[in-house]
């Protein structure tokens, strides 16, 4: 028993020292750098920061299609009715809320952009991942760390750094999964995500039923409209031709008073001729 424990504190004493003459290896990497330089990932940030600007373009669209609603509620406030101007706020109001919830499912803490930038970084996350674990097995690093992450590094030598040695890891894994004809990473980020299909369908749906409503509305307004200019037209016409009724009984009134008084005037200056 004796002996096996003799045994056991030669051999820990043992590995310490041989620990201790081999010293601790050290290195890290620079996860933004690796990014920056993996050609997967950068076509995927493309794809991502066109399918934002999509998304921006939208937002947009609505708020300027909203502003406009603003404006011609107050152009044609005069020629509405109370229920009418009441129906169009509503309107107003339900479209700017329904914008307000499209920001945040596109660019809220739980949005679309955080799940495609996650959906972006994961592959690329996990081949590092994957080849930090491979480098570590057969270089016998002790520790590895993340330059880019929350471990504050004051300094950090150069020569630490092994993240070309990583990246030609990667690029060796790459090609060996294209020639054994595995998805990459690219592939990975332009699957279909079921949830934000779901809800760019839904998005579509809602927006060309309410963009139906509106020029259903429009048209309806725009009748409305003409139909409002015509009766005043109307009005105005009857009114003119009530004035030029009115105009024209005076004229004949003063005429004929005018032929009386002359009448008068020629009766009197014969009777005086005569006398």
């Amino acid at each position: 028993m004796n002996t096996k424990v003799l045994f056991l504190l030669l051999t820990a004493v043992t590995l310490q020292v041989v620990s201790a003459q081999r010293g601790v290896r050290i290195g890290y990497v620079d996860m933004d750098y690796i990014l920056e330089n993996v050609s997967e990932y950068q076509m995927a940030n493309e794809l991502l920061e066109k399918k934002v600007a999509k998304w921006k373009q939208e937002i947009e669209q609505q708020q300027l299609a909203i502003a406009q609603m603003k404006e011609d509620l107050d152009n044609e406030r005069i020629l509405l009715t109370n229920e009418l101007i009441e129906e169009r706020e509503v309107e107003i109001q339900a479209l700017e809320s329904e914008v307000l919830d499209y920001q945040q499912d596109r660019f809220g803490p739980q949005g679309d952009l955080v799940r495609q930038r996650s959906q972006l970084v994961q592959p690329i996350q996990d081949q590092v991942f994957n080849a930090v674990q491979e480098l570590a097995a057969g270089r016998k690093y002790d520790f590895i760390f993340d330059r880019s992450a929350d471990v504050v590094m004051l300094f950090a030598d150069k020569r630490y750094d092994i993240s070309e040695q990583i990246l030609r890891t990667i690029d060796i894994t790459r090609k060996k999964d294209q020639r054994e004809g595995k998805p990459s990473a690219l592939d990975a980020f332009q699957e279909i995500d079921p949830e934000l299909k779901a809800r760019q369908d839904a998005y579509d749906d809602k927006k060309s039923e309410r963009d139906s409503i509106i020029e259903s509305k429009r048209e309806a307004k725009l009748k409305e409209i003409e139909e409002r200019k015509k009766a005043y037209e109307e009005r105005r016409r009857k009114m003119l031709e009530e004035r030029e009724a009115k105009r024209k009984a005076a004229e004949e009134k003063k005429k004929k008073e005018n032929g009386e008084e002359n009448s008068e005037e020629s009766a009197e200056t014969g009777t005086e001729e005569n006398q």
